[in-house]
């Protein structure tokens, strides 16, 4: 998570520097300081105590008012270097560039997938090496969640006493849906394999006993190196949209008091499914790195206050009335939205640890 972040905060320090604004610091991890490392570019690049994530601090991004600058002196705005100096277009570029280093990252990562055995399903149309049943989604509380089954497992085989399924996605559905006794899932998570007792439930889809779980055949895709890399922006692109529109939903949904907030995650929970990924093999690390690179870039780009879509919310009403928003009332607006994205990430921490424990 730490080194997304960092990779956002890096697309914002090399537009500025490519327009001549200057960043006094680009600090690894959150103060209080520990160390400065080095100065580049009249940047001083710092160590701080705090291990999540990175910043940078460009010169000029949150206006001053004449009485924090002080009496007769110049305010932040004034000045060829500052951020506040340049035009909108300038401005947006700054904001919008961390996004794109998370969009990019999100494409190097899948590409390098591609190149090395990205596991993907057969409806992609491209030559599978090794495909296998794969339980893509567990719901929560089901029978498959009690058990341990998770996404990602390999159904190995499938049976009811002496009588096993065939195995194929519509086979196992089929064979879970006529049995209301004990089913033996043999699963295989990255090299381990175990066998999960599981008794089919007839409450969790209409009409049919169920377990809870979705499948697909998935295989290994690789592919030459210029494959690869359309591939992979065409992959990256894709899942940039369908995750938009899931985060969109579920806010639209959470205004309407129905959203599932259990099911949102924070830094804890996402360390936990991190190693869950690790353990089923590097090709889904990079995958769910690759996710959660474009989740932060989408979520970056909600118009909310100190988020980067906020901050280009302000950028856009200013070159709309052409006039500066007050450093008073942006400053305001901004410390109100910060305290709440703090408030908000408590409240799911909280929500890990529980689940955790």
């Amino acid at each position: 998570m730490s080194a997304l972040i960092i990779v956002h905060e890096i697309g914002h320090f090399l537009v500025a520097r490519k327009f001549g604004i200057r960043v006094d610091e680009f600090g690894l991890g959150l103060p209080p300081l520990a160390k400065k490392l080095f100065t580049w570019k009249d940047t001083l690049f710092t160590l701080n105590w705090l291990p999540f994530g990175g910043f940078v601090k460009i010169f000029g991004e949150n206006p001053s008012t004449p009485s924090e600058a002080g009496v007769g002196a110049p305010t932040e705005s004034v000045g060829a270097d500052s951020f506040q100096s340049k035009n909108r277009c300038i401005q947006a570029s700054v904001l919008f560039a961390g996004v794109v280093g998370n969009f990019l990252f999100a494409w190097l990562l899948i590409s390098l997938g591609f190149m090395t055995g990205l596991p993907a399903p057969d409806s992609l149309a491209l030559p599978l090496e090794n495909p296998r049943i794969i339980i893509t989604t567990v719901l929560p509380d089901s029978p498959a969640a009690e058990a341990g089954l998770k996404s990602g497992d390999a159904i190995i085989s499938l049976s009811r006493g002496d009588i096993y399924s065939e195995l194929s996605p519509e086979g196992l559905s089929e064979f879970i849906a006529n049995s209301l006794e004990p089913l033996s899932f043999v699963i295989e998570r990255g090299e381990a394999v175990s066998t999960k007792t599981i008794i089919p439930e007839a409450n969790i889809i209409a009409d049919r006993p169920a377990v809870g779980i979705s499948m697909d055949i998935i295989g290994i895709i690789k592919l030459p190196p210029h494959k690869a890399l359309w591939y992979g922006l065409k992959t990256t692109s894709e899942l940039t949209v369908l995750t938009g529109k899931a985060i969109w939903t579920f806010i639209f949904q959470a205004f309407g008091g129905r959203a599932d907030l259990s099911s949102l995650t924070g830094p804890v929970g996402i360390v936990g499914m991190v190693g869950d990924a690790r353990e089923l093999g590097f090709s889904y690390l990079l995958t769910f790195t690759a996710l959660i690179s474009i989740h932060l870039a989408i979520i970056n780009l909600l118009p909310f206050p100190a988020l980067d879509g906020g901050r280009l919310l302000f950028v856009g009403i200013e070159a709309i009335t052409r006039r500066s928003i007050s450093p008073s009332i942006f400053n305001l607006v901004n410390m109100v939205g910060f305290a709440l994205l703090i408030f908000f990430m408590i409240l799911i921490t909280i929500q890990d640890i529980r689940n955790i424990f």
